[in-house]
């Protein structure tokens, strides 16, 4: 006879949670963040309060910042562990749909317990329901449907017993990975159930190691020996394999040149000969230079985003093929390329094998020289003067202050791109950015998360006064728990990096910086007053030499810590990049917008659909 324990659904989740471990001994879900309504309070938060000291529970200020935070944990950890939020119905569990489209876009795991209506129906309409006039089973919980890699509704306490099992089989799986929702029926958390002793037996989660299938792996390896400017493009799948000793190793016995991603750059130390850097629209002369002569594009982990690809009119060569090394079949196999499905570590191995001793013809010597002696002065310190300082000198002070286990991060704004061009990254890992969704938002809690999962790192982020605006709360959570990290804050008075778009498709300058806004020029922010306020310590500086000093003071400082300095918000690095597509009016009464067309029908001609 089956041995059964009578729980809650509330509690045989909590203890489900408990049992799903690592290779390493780890819980799987680090922990659970959680902000308590009417709708999670009564079931989940009384299962999770006797369990509080093995498996976490952190208060957050939102919803949506808390998923962030277990987000970019995730990210850091490399997909090896995740973290759990929990939200209550309506409002609460709305805000953390923007948080699983980033998860989503990003392949990264988060679990998602948002509370949900009473499945007995008996109250109806609850507080905070959703009704839809012609389904009686929609609730709001079903927005998270389309962002979500795997959706369940717990409106039975037995259907944990088939749901949760999915739900970490999506989470831990490389090729599906992503956000998982479980929206929890608020009866059913309170309702008891005779659970089987076996269903909570510790079990070990061990990252799949899908090996390539032999014909995929000799057509791709045919390309290879056919090539002779063949590249590699790095993406984020390197890290999340831990491949980047693999890429190295291959790049290095075939002389083969890497490029690297946003979420790909630091899988080689910028001054890895090999390594060209950035990539893109936000990349580099030497990146993009041998990527529109390459005739065989080689990527490995990325799905070959538009800012990747200058929305595909990157590979200029006519002869160009594209190989794609990814998990998922889905990435592997986008815009024609011939694919190599397996886990980006063993398919370097395996191609490299398959390789032997063949060495592409050519070389990329010069290149990082001469592209290093046009932008290293971009970010040199300046002369003192009464100038605003640029968001390329703010990089170059706070690289002069970073060390070994320094790592910097960021999401949205002008930032991602300056970064991408001219971070050096010395170490895989040392480079967090979120650009698959590029959310604003993300970084405050982002850099949480990540200093959580990486104690001994010393996090910088790096915000705008935008981002900084759209979410800040979770700074006062990092201070209340006495979290270490630092934040750069870029004051430009507005969204600067759309506002250089709107003007470089011949928009007049409109709604973006906050001088163009409806009474913008009575906005006076005092962002390290307010950062203080939360209980960061706060400082605002007037030069680059001034924000050299603060930066070395971090170190001596726990919790957050918040420098802020005012900059202009015109200027970017004009060297490198390359096109990107962005949809420019046929008609306007404004010549620039008609100029901005012309160059817009002029580049679309380089646009492949292959």
């Amino acid at each position: 006879m089956t041995k059964t324990v009578r729980l809650t659904a509330a509690q045989a989740m909590v203890r489900y949670l408990l049992a799903q471990k690592t290779e390493e001994g780890d819980s799987f879900i680090a922990g659970i963040w959680a902000i308590f309504g009417h709708g999670n309070v009564a079931g989940l938060g009384e299962a999770l309060y006797p369990v509080r000291d093995d498996l976490p529970t952190w208060r957050g200020h939102n919803e949506q910042t808390m998923a962030h935070c277990a987000i970019a944990y995730a990210k850091q950890s490399r997909r090896r562990r995740a973290m759990a939020v929990t939200s209550s119905i309506g409002p609460g569990a709305t805000n953390m749909v923007t948080a699983a489209a980033l998860a989503h876009a990003n392949r990264l795991p988060v679990l998602l317990i948002p509370g949900d209506v009473f499945a007995n129906r008996g109250p109806d309409p609850v507080l905070q329901q959703i009704e839809d006039f012609g389904d009686g089973t929609v609730s709001a919980n079903d927005c998270f449907r389309p962002v979500s890699r795997y959706f369940d509704r717990i409106s039975r306490p037995e259907h944990l017993l088939t749901a949760l099992p999915r739900a970490f089989r999506v989470l831990t799986d490389p090729a599906e990975c992503g956000p998982v929702t479980l929206a929890f029926c608020q009866d059913v958390q309170a309702e008891a159930h005779d659970y089987p002793l076996g269903f909570f037996e510790p079990r070990v989660w061990r990252p799949r190691r899908l090996r390539p299938d032999l014909a995929e792996l000799e057509a791709v390896a045919a390309l290879v020996t056919s090539a002779k400017r063949p590249v590699i493009v790095a993406g984020g799948g390197v890290h999340y394999s831990g491949a980047t000793e693999a890429l190295r190793s291959f790049a290095e016995a075939h002389n083969i040149p890497v490029t690297e991603t946003q979420a790909g750059k630091s899988a080689l130390p910028w001054d890895h000969p090999l390594n060209l850097g950035p990539i893109g629209v936000t990349g580099g002369e030497p990146a993009n230079t041998v990527c529109a002569e390459a005739d065989l594009v080689l990527g490995v982990g990325t799905r070959f985003q538009d800012f990747t690809t200058g929305s595909w009119g990157l590979f200029a060569n006519p002869l160009r093929r594209l190989a794609c090394l990814n998990v998922a079949a889905y990435d592997a196999m986008k815009h024609g390329a011939a694919p190599l499905v397996a886990d980006a570590r063993v398919g370097l191995e395996e191609l490299g094998a398959a390789l032997g001793g063949h060495k592409a013809p050519g070389g990329v010597d010069g290149l990082k020289h001469d592209w290093f002696a046009r932008v290293d002065p971009i970010t040199a310190a300046p002369e003192e003067t009464n100038a605003l300082p640029t968001d390329m000198q703010v990089i170059g002070a706070v690289q002069r202050q970073a060390g070994e286990h320094t790592v910097v991060m960021c999401a949205a704004g002008t930032m991602p791109g300056e970064l991408h061009k001219l971070w050096k990254a010395g170490r895989p890992g040392s480079y967090h950015m979120e650009y698959g969704f590029s959310c604003m938002g993300y970084e405050i809690p982002g850099a949480m998360g990540i200093k959580m999962a990486e104690p001994e790192a010393d996090v910088i982020c790096f915000t705008g006064d935008g981002t900084y605006m759209m979410a800040n709360s979770e700074m006062a959570t990092a201070a209340m728990m006495g979290v270490d990290f630092t934040v750069v804050v870029t004051d430009n008075r507005g969204f600067g990096c759309i506002n250089r778009l709107q003007m470089g498709t011949g928009g007049a300058e409109f709604n973006c910086l906050l001088e163009h806004a409806v009474g913008g020029a009575n906005s006076a922010i005092d962002f390290a007053a307010h950062a203080a306020a939360m209980g960061a310590t706060s400082v605002k500086v007037g030069s680059i030499a001034e924000l050299e000093a603060a930066l070395a003071k971090r170190h001596d400082i726990r919790g957050p810590y918040v420098v802020v300095i005012d900059t202009d918000p015109y200027p970017s690095t004009e060297p490198g990049g390359t096109w990107w597509e962005v949809g420019v009016p046929e008609v306007s009464d404004r010549p620039q917008v008609a100029e901005a067309r012309a160059r817009y029908e002029a580049a679309k001609q380089t646009q492949r659909a292959d």
